[in-house]
Order: C-alpha cells, then sequence, then structure tokens
C-alpha cells in the first residue's frame, strides 16, 4: 500500500498544476457519476435479464407439458389397444374368404366403445397386421402395404415397443395436408406373444397442434426441433405439404430446453424478448444526454475558473523560466493579483535582473571554447588525412615496382591507369565522405593492382546493393579492412584466396562486409584486432604501429557518433570475415 501511495505521489509530482485539477474533475466527479449510474444501470438490466431467464424457462417448461399431454393421450389410446384381446383374435385369424373377414370386421364394429378408441381427438388410427387375408381398409390394413415405408423401418430399427415420431411423407399423395405428420406408433403382439405382427399407427392432425401451439399466446416465438429440423413454431406459418425447415435462428435464442419423450430427443427454443429497460433507456436518450452533459459541463466550467485564477498565471511563470535555453532571461511584463503567485513572479523578475549580466559573460567564454574544441578537431583530422595519404601510395607504388623487375611488360600501363584511380581519391581531402560507390571503384582499383601481384593466387567479388551506392562513408575506410585481407590473409598463404566485399541493407544499418579466405587469425590475435576496432583514438593513434585499421575505425566513429559497431570472425588456415555494421541515418 505504502509502495503505490508512492507512485501515485510520483505521478501526481510529474503533473501540471492543471492537469492535477482535471485528475481532480475526473476522480471525484466523471468517475462516481460513471460508477453509480454504470451500477445502477446494470442493476437493472441483470434483474430484467433474470426475469427474462424465468419467463422463458416457465414457458419451455409450459410447451413440455402441452406436448408431453398430446403424446401421453395417444400413448394411453394405443396401450388400450394393446391390451385389447378382441382385436387381436381379429388379426390373427386367417380367414378363408374377403366374405368371412367382413362378417368378422361388423362383428368387431359393433363394440362401439371400441370404435370411438380408434378415432379419438380427431386422430387417425390404423392398425397394420402381418396377415395377407385380411382386406385394407378403414381401421385395419396389411401390413405388407407400408413394410418399405421410412416411419416403420424407423419403429423396426428403434428395438421400441412405442415410438413419437415428426414424420415428413414424401411419397403420399399430392394433398397437402397429409405431408407433415405427427405419429405415435406401437406394437401390438406383445401381451400374448403369439399370432402375427401386429403394429398401430395414430396419426394426429398436425393442423390442430399447431393450433393449439399458436393458441396458447405465448409471449416468445417458441421454435420445436426435432434432429436440426423446425417440426412446430407459433412464430411463422407451418405448411404442412412443405419438408421441414433447418432451424437458423441460433443468435436469437434466449432460452434452450431439451425434452425426451418415447424415442425422440426434441429442443425448445424460446427466442429472446425485446429488453424493455435497455428501450426505455433508448427512447429517454435525449433527456439522459442532458442531465449527463449538465452534471460535467457545470463542474468542467467551475474547474476552467479556478485554473484562469491559479493555472495561467503558473504557467506564464514556466514560459518564463523555459528562456533558460536563451541567451538572456525573458522576464514578466505583466503581473496580477497580491497572492503567493504574484510574490513568486516578482521574484523572478528580480533573479532575472541579476541572471542577465552573469550570462554574457558565461555565453561569451562558451562561445570561445567551442572554436577551440572545432580547431583541435581540424588538427586531428588532418593528421588523420596526413597518415592516410602516404600508407597506400606506397604500397600502390611497391606493386609497381615488383611487377616492372619481375615481368618486363607494357601491362604496366594498365597498373599506372589504376594507380591514377587511386591517387586522384587519395589526393583531394576538401570532403572526407564518399559515396560507397565511388569508394568500391577505389577498391577495384586496388584489387586490380594486387591482382598483376598476386596473379592466380587472388581472386575477389565486390557486391553493392543499388540503394547502398549512393551513401557516403569516411573515404579510404572499406579500402583498408581490404589492403589488410591482402597483407596479412592471401599474401601468407600459398594456396590460391578469394576476397568477397559486400555492401547491403539489412534492418535499419548498412552492413559491409570484408571476408578472406586466407590464413585466419589465432584467437589472441581477434581480440587484438577487435580492442583496435572498438577502442580507437587519437591516443592509440600516437603510438608506433599500424595504424590503417585504428584510422579506418575512428573516423567512422567520429561520423556516426559511436554508433558504428565493428565484429570480427576469423578461424586458421580458413579465413576471416569482418563486419561493420552503421545506422542508415549517419550515412
Amino acid at each position: 500500500m505504502q509502495f503505490l501511495g508512492g507512485k501515485i505521489e510520483k505521478w501526481l509530482a510529474d503533473l501540471k498544476l492543471g492537469e492535477k485539477l482535471q485528475a481532480l474533475y475526473i476522480v471525484c466527479v466523471i468517475l462516481p457519476l460513471v460508477l453509480t449510474d454504470g451500477i445502477i444501470l446494470y442493476s437493472m438490466v441483470s434483474a430484467e435479464s433474470a426475469q427474462r431467464e424465468h419467463e422463458m424457462e416457465n414457458l419451455a417448461s409450459a410447451v413440455q407439458y402441452h406436448l408431453l399431454s398430446i403424446i401421453e393421450d395417444a400413448a394411453a389410446t394405443a396401450e388400450t389397444l394393446y391390451a385389447d384381446k378382441t382385436i387381436e383374435q381379429f388379426l390373427n385369424v386367417e380367414y378363408d374368404s374377403p366374405y368371412d373377414y367382413l362378417i368378422g370386421y361388423q362383428e368387431l364394429s359393433k363394440n362401439s366403445f371400441l370404435k370411438n378408441r380408434m378415432n379419438f381427438n380427431d386422430t387417425r388410427t390404423t392398425i397394420y397386421a402381418d396377415n395377407e387375408t385380411i382386406i385394407n381398409g378403414g381401421e385395419f390394413s396389411k401390413l405388407s402395404k407400408v413394410a418399405d415405408s421410412r416411419w416403420y423401418q424407423t419403429l423396426k430399427d428403434s428395438e421400441r415397443d412405442a415410438l413419437f415420431l415428426f414424420y415428413y411423407d414424401d411419397e403420399a399423395s399430392m394433398v397437402v395436408e397429409e405431408r407433415r405428420q405427427i405419429l405415435f406408433l406401437r406394437k401390438l403382439n406383445l401381451v400374448t406373444n403369439k399370432g402375427c405382427e401386429k403394429v398401430v399407427k395414430m396419426e394426429l392432425n398436425y393442423n390442430d397442434v399447431v393450433r393449439d401451439l399458436k393458441g396458447m399466446n405465448y409471449e416468445a416465438d417458441v421454435y420445436i426441433c426435432y434432429n436440426g429440423d423446425v417440426v412446430l413454431t407459433n412464430a411463422e406459418a407451418n405448411y404442412v405439404g412443405r419438408p421441414f425447415a433447418k432451424f437458423d435462428k441460433f443468435k436469437d435464442v434466449g432460452y434452450t430446453h431439451n425434452m425426451s419423450a418415447y424415442g425422440i430427443d426434441l429442443q425448445i427454443y424460446i427466442l429472446e424478448k425485446e429488453n424493455h429497460i435497455l428501450q426505455g433507456i433508448y427512447d429517454n436518450m435525449p433527456l439522459l444526454l442532458f442531465i449527463i452533459l449538465l452534471n460535467i459541463f457545470l463542474p468542467h466550467l467551475m474547474m476552467k475558473q479556478i485554473e484562469k485564477s491559479i493555472t495561467i498565471r503558473i504557467d506564464q511563470l514556466g514560459r518564463a523560466f523555459d528562456s533558460v535555453e536563451n541567451e538572456e532571461l525573458k522576464k514578466i511584463d505583466k503581473i496580477e493579483g497580491k497572492d503567493e503567485i504574484a510574490l513568486l513572479m516578482k521574484n523572478y523578475n528580480r533573479m532575472a535582473d541579476r541572471t542577465n549580466e552573469l550570462i554574457q559573460t558565461v555565453y561569451k567564454d562558451k562561445l570561445r571554447e567551442q572554436e577551440i574544441n572545432i580547431a583541435k578537431q581540424n588538427a586531428e583530422l588532418l593528421a588523420l588525412y596526413s597518415q592516410i595519404n602516404p600508407h597506400f601510395m606506397f604500397n600502390a607504388l611497391e606493386s609497381i615496382r615488383m611487377h616492372s623487375i619481375l615481368k618486363k611488360e607494357y601491362e604496366t600501363a594498365d597498373m599506372v591507369e589504376k594507380l591514377a584511380i587511386m591517387e586522384r581519391q587519395n589526393v583531394d581531402w576538401g570532403e572526407d565522405k564518399v559515396e560507397i560507390r565511388k569508394e568500391i571503384d577505389f577498391v577495384e582499383a586496388y584489387l586490380g593492382l594486387q591482382k598483376y601481384r598476386f596473379g592466380d593466387r587472388l581472386s575477389y567479388s565486390l557486391e553493392v546493393e543499388p540503394e547502398c551506392e549512393g551513401l557516403q562513408i569516411p573515404k579510404l575506410t572499406i579500402v583498408t579492412f581490404v589492403e589488410n585481407a591482402c597483407v596479412h590473409g592471401i599474401e601468407s598463404k600459398t594456396a590460391p584466396g578469394f576476397i568477397f566485399v559486400r555492401v547491403y541493407k539489412k534492418a535499419d544499418q548498412v552492413w559491409i562486409e570484408v571476408e578472406d579466405t586466407g590464413q585466419g587469425m589465432n584467437e589472441q590475435q581477434i581480440l587484438e584486432i577487435k580492442d583496435k576496432m572498438e577502442n580507437a583514438s587519437i591516443e592509440r593513434l600516437q603510438e608506433k604501429g599500424r595504424v590503417g585499421i585504428l584510422n579506418a575505425c575512428l573516423r567512422l566513429k567520429m561520423q556516426t557518433d559511436n554508433r558504428v559497431q565493428f565484429f570480427i570472425d576469423s578461424e586458421e588456415e580458413i579465413g576471416t570475415t569482418i563486419l561493420i555494421k552503421v545506422p542508415e541515418e549517419c550515412l
């Protein structure tokens, strides 16, 4: 807790006074207003949501009860037929002629109570028997007539005694009302377990079921689905002549209830009702916005008046202190008020008068010191130039001399031409920077001269990305590392060697690689070279020894403000790779 308090104090200390007042306004006015209104709104919406959830749950239970009552009525009738031995005996008889069957049917029909049970509530009941001597018609029919029907196969495959089924008969007659069916199926030969197979098919009136569902006047849309199909609904037309449609309103479902009965699994979907609270908020949105703006705007105006009284003058004093970066402190022209802030502003003006006198002396001394530093840097740069000029000139002339003594050929003219390219670059020191393309031309001239010296022992490759050619680097930097590769890599190895120079961009840097397949270096030599590259300075140049690498690295560090990076990788008898990474913005 103490740590958190310290963090808050530090944060407040970094804010301007006006920002502190705004923070106070937000924390003490805006935030409580938002929180309290949010809590109230959340409570109202949560209560409304819980109420809707409870209502939808009750609605789903009512729909389930209604469906179960329909199913149980059909099941009770089927159970009565199942237990009726008179029907079972009638269907088990093998009749000698249709006349005999008709006599038996008339005797059975005298039982008016049985007739009423088979035709209750506009339900069409048919008993199918595996008896070819009966005649199709009325309440009885041969089982062979429906043996291939899907509803019979479904009952047979289910291995259940009774089955409730929503069924679309696409093989029915063109009478539209007969396509969608609600069936209750029951096997009847289980009492005596004798005789032929018998099945009762009870076809409930689909339109009556739909009418009853809509007559419930439920306040929400109800969809009853089986295997993803909408079999009943009070929200849309239930076209009995069309196949059952797929349910596709999952995003609007507010409550789901699953029920099972006689081998069928149904899903009852209750669609979300309109949120009356949110609708009320939407209807009264102009009034609510006006109240919110009133609660925010008036305190904001008051804060602005306080800011004019305090923070504006403090800001005026702060701008006056900003003039410290200039040659002369700026005085505050108009001071208003008699409070502590006005007294502070008057004291500042007295301090500015005294400080401006001292600034003149200090500023002149600073200019003089800068002139001395610039002169010193120019002198150091000239010293670097003077070290470079003879360094390369003598090496190039030595190559020409050796070739002239050993070969005595006119090819010397070509070497002199390359030497001229090098000398033009070497002598012109009006500007230390040079484009990379010109530096590479110098490298190519130098390697061409060395090619005369080493012959087939030296091969080289120069690769520069086009977008790098126009960038500028200190003169004679790349060629310094190339010369080092020739002298310490190729020259000390009898086998043929290669030198590769690559310049390319990677991320926000320009990468310069100089690789040779020469003699390589041991661990101690690598550390010494890396130390020279990373710690190049004027003082180290004044020491005895080779200055080429030190010179190039120092000038790269000066141009990049020490942001250049040097890497070296070497293995004896394998070769050496020098990698230089320079920020692109420094070139």
